[in-house]
This record gives structure tokens, sequence and C-alpha cells, in this order.
């Protein structure tokens, strides 16, 4: 079989021809709606319970502190034993919590009268902690059903399928909300997990190779870090991901957005949330054509400084099919250094390492995604809603620059010279 840099030409759908991957995109597909419907229906339920916007930054905060602090053992663990077991019994921990949010809602005169939302927080605390083990063991599992050639491919449509799913997931989320109630919502949450758990069931186990036995555990952490902190194209890709999100995100707010800005319900939120992924898979679909290989490093900054400009004018927007499109607009953007950090991650990183690796990453996403929803909630609340919004988008600018010019190799960055 002629590879493409043989024949001249670029096989979009090279990866989908695999049974496995195929298979892995749809566990995925299924286990991101999960992921993403909880998100939006609790984001919901305790503006519903709360009208604060503190109260939503706090269940970022919730969900990142035992995501961060377990992240790196996670890592280890996902380069020491079977990374499809890993998944699996975590994926089990998800439904758990899913399932008491489920009992937490049937009874909640009682418990939300005498404990507030504190019981939503601790279930998303255990959300945070499956997530923390699932993430390092699927980005390391999704190397080992494809070959090294077909990386930059697969990392396309993996984000294609995993934006797809959400934007599936809060649309979803907030139909079911507005138009059946959350507990039928939470339900719905724990059916898609199970299947998903089903589709993982058919994937071939893969076995893990450890290259030195003897390390300790603190040792082989410390190499993992060592490893991301001593190269200047995985750092630079990270953190510029982590601290233009962490400024930059609006998702947290969302709900606000919809109450307070643009006068729509749990349906409208619904739309909103999905949004940015409807532009995300769009730009997968020009990505997996012409994939982002050669100039990787530059578009990496064009996506990042026009996902910031797309959130300052959506902070301005008062029109909710404006707002929409704008969304859109960060999610094309966004997903250009989606595509780029998974291929740059999956292409530097050895296989023995790798589970390490996305655990660094995870920090770093866990970060700017978890911790970024509460300095969202504290911005707005000292300094109201649109002028923190607004804020964000212009850090995400400046850090755009400062990048550019601290990481040089990440600028020049071509990823061609390392397939």
């Amino acid at each position: 079989m002629q590879t493409e840099e043989q024949t001249g030409k670029h096989d979009a759908y090279a990866v989908l021809k695999l049974k496995d991957f195929r298979l892995f995109l749809s566990f995925r597909f299924f286990m991101t709606i999960a992921a993403q419907m909880q998100s939006v229906i609790v984001g919901w339920q305790v503006y519903e319970l709360t009208h604060d916007p503190l109260s939503l930054g706090l269940i970022g905060l919730a969900e990142a502190l035992p995501f961060i602090s377990i992240a790196l053992y996670a890592g280890h663990i996902a380069d020491r034993f079977n990374r499809k077991k890993i998944i699996l019994w975590f994926d089990f921990l998800f439904i758990f919590a899913s399932g008491l949010l489920l009992l937490i809602t049937y009874n909640k005169t009682g418990i939300f009268g005498k404990f507030g939302v504190l019981p939503i927080y601790l279930c998303v605390a255990i959300s945070g902690l499956a997530r923390a083990f699932l993430y390092p063991a699927t980005i390391a599992l999704m190397a080992q059903v494809v070959p090294r050639s077909l990386y930059t491919n697969s990392s396309t449509w993996n984000s294609t399928i995993w934006q797809i799913a959400a934007i599936t997931g809060p649309a979803i989320g907030g139909l079911v909300y507005g138009f059946f109630g959350v507990k039928v919502a939470y339900m719905t949450v724990i059916v898609s997990m199970l299947v998903s758990v089903l589709l993982l069931f058919n994937i071939q186990s893969r076995p893990v190779h450890v290259i030195d036995e003897k390390e300790t555990l603190m040792q082989r952490l410390a190499n993992g870090i060592r490893f991301v902190f001593s190269n200047q194209l995985l750092l630079g890709a990270m953190a510029l991901d982590m601290f233009a999100v962490l400024f930059g995100g609006a998702v947290a707010m969302l709900p606000v957005f919809a109450v307070e800005v643009l006068k729509v319900g749990p349906e409208g939120l619904g739309l909103l949330r999905a949004s940015p992924m409807v532009g995300a898979v769009l730009m997968s679909v020009v990505l997996a054509y012409r994939p982002p290989v050669v100039r990787a490093g530059r578009l990496l900054m064009i996506g990042v400084a026009g996902f910031g400009l797309s959130i300052i004018c959506f902070a301005l927007s008062k029109n909710f099919f404006l707002s929409m499109g704008l969304l859109a607009l960060s999610g094309m953007f966004d997903n250009i250094s989606v595509v780029i950090r998974l291929a740059t991650m999956q292409l530097v990183a050895p296989d023995e390492m790798r589970g390490r690796v996305a655990s660094v990453n995870s920090i770093f996403v866990g970060s700017s995604n978890e911790i970024g929803s509460f300095e969202s909630g504290v911005a707005a609340k000292l300094m109201g809603l649109i002028p923190s919004v607004i804020f964000g988008g212009i850090m995400t600018l400046g850090i755009v620059g400062a990048t550019a010019k601290w990481a040089p190799k990440l600028r020049k960055l071509n990823l061609r010279t390392f397939s």
C-alpha cells in the first residue's frame, strides 16, 4: 500500500478505514455527549437555584480541584496499565456521579433546603476525578489504535467527532431539560454513557510498553513533567491554550447571558452552548482536506487570536442569532489550535510516556476550562458580566503576542518534520 508521501495525494478518510478507530470515535462521541449534557444541565439547575454568576464559577472550581490534584498520577496509571480497562472503570465512576445527581434531584426539597447546592458540587467533583483518569487513558489509547503516519489525520477526525458530540450534548441537554425536566435530562446522561461503555468493549485491548520497571512513582511523574517543560513545542502549545481559554472563555457565563442579556430559556442556552461546536465542526471539515501541517505554528497563533476577537464581539452583542454566529466563529478558530496541539502531542511524545504527557496537558486544559469558569464567575462578580468577558478577550490577544515572542520554535512549527 502506497503512502501519501509516495502518491503525493492526501486521503482525508484514511484513518476511518481502521475498525478500531471507528469504534474509538463512536465511544468518544457518546461519552462526550454525556459529559456535555451533564455540564449544561448542572449549570442551568444551579443558576435556577441561586441566580448568582459566582455559583456557576464554583461549578468549574469543584471539577477542577480533584481533576488537577490527581491528573499526574492518572497519567502514570495510563502508562503502566491497560488503557481500555482504565477507561471502563472511570466511565462507571462518572455514571455513579450522574446517578447521584439524579437521586439528589428526586429529593430536592429536603436536600437543597438543608445543604443548598453543595451536594451538586460534590457530584461534580466526583465527575472531575473520573475525567482526570479518562483523559490521559483516552488520548494514549487513540495513539495505540492508529499508525504514526495517520496521527494528524486521526487528530482532525477525533476533534471533528468530539465537536459534533459537543454540539449534540448541550442541545439535547437544554431541550430535554426544557421540555421534560431535569430528572429525565440526568437519565439521558446515564444512558449515553452506558452506550459509550458498550462501544468501548469492542475495541481490541493493546499492551502498554513500560521501558523502565525500576522507576519509582515520583521518578515517573518527574520524568513526565520534565519532558514537557523541556520541550518548547509542547510547553508553548499547552500554555497558549491554557491562558487563552482561562481568560477568554465565556461558556461558564452563558446561562447569565441567556437569561439577562439575550432573554432566552434553557432551549436557547443549549443552542448557545452548541454554537462554538458548530463552528468547530465546520473548521474540522476544512482541516480534514487541508491539514494544518506545514505552517502549523503560524496557524496556531492565528487561531487563538481569532478566538479572542470573537469573544470580545460576543460580549458586545445583544442579538441572539448574532451571538450564536460569533460563538460559532470562536469555535472555528479554537478548533485550529485543538487539532494542532493534539497532533503535536501525539507526534512528539513517545508511546511509553503518552499518558503522562497527556496528563500534564490535561492540567493545562483543566486549568483553562474549569478554573477558567471560576475566574469568569469572579470577574463577572467584580467587573460586571460584559466588561469581564471583554477583558478576557483582550488578555487572550496579549497572550498570543507574548507566546509568539517567547516560543519561536512553536511559531515556526512544521508538523511534517515529525511524520
